[in-house]
């Protein structure tokens, strides 16, 4: 049985980050991790409608493994397909933006996000929103940066620097989450040079996922 964690675009490289970021976590796991790649998908997620074109064949991925799965991860920002395959599988499924939201509230009272794009910033709104935590939320900013652009590490980070002092200093956030899964090198050199604690959403979801499994031992040793 496995923990798989989903990327829902094609961009093999956004895949190798998101492994390296929960590779630390694999020691505490009770069952293996394993990062996945939909082929199907495009290059980067940016659009409502590259959000809504990889729900199929996400579900579909999903479906061939569900016989030795422990869990899935969706881990895209926009949390794709989420309550659809909460619906097909009966497996736990957690969503990194779902879940990145829920553990920076344990973190902080406050909590900014980093965004890729400006054009991401509504459909964060109206997620945010359906979870009924909008007073939690200190502002959504972005680095008008795609996900390939993200690739660029001294770019990207003299972005999530400039951006994130403005979540920690005008919008007041105590905490920040970094909005795509591209971003997952930057998380520890960020807390460091903000002062703040980062959320990394693979990694929140990927943590949740290790408690699900843990919870659902319980469960079979009680029975």
């Amino acid at each position: 049985m496995t923990i798989y964690v989903i990327n829902p675009n094609s961009s093999q490289h956004v895949t190798d980050g998101i492994d390296r970021a929960v590779d630390a976590m694999r020691a505490a796991s009770p069952v293996p991790i394993a990062a996945r790649t939909l082929a199907e998908g495009p290059p980067g997620i940016e659009t409502q409608a590259h959000v809504d074109g990889v729900v199929t064949p996400l579900l579909a991925h999903c479906a061939a493994l569900e016989d030795s799965a422990s869990a899935f991860v969706v881990a895209c920002y926009s949390d794709p397909g989420l309550a659809a395959l909460r619906e097909q599988s009966a497996r736990p499924v957690l969503g990194i933006a779902e879940a990145s939201i829920l553990t920076a509230m344990t973190m902080g009272q406050r909590f900014g996000i980093i965004s890729i794009l400006s054009r991401s910033i509504p459909r964060h709104m109206r997620y945010v929103g359906a979870m009924g935590v909008m007073d939690r939320l200190a502002a959504d900013m972005p680095l008008e940066l795609g996900v390939l652009e993200l690739a660029d590490a001294t770019r990207t980070f003299e972005r999530l620097k400039t951006v994130g002092a403005r979540l920690r200093d005008e919008a007041m956030a105590d905490v920040l989450i970094l909005g795509c899964a591209g971003m997952t090198a930057f998380r520890t050199d960020l807390e460091h040079h903000l002062g703040l604690p980062v959320v990394e959403p693979c990694q929140a979801a990927t943590a949740m996922a290790i408690g699900r499994v843990a919870l659902q031992k319980t469960r079979q040793d009680k029975a």
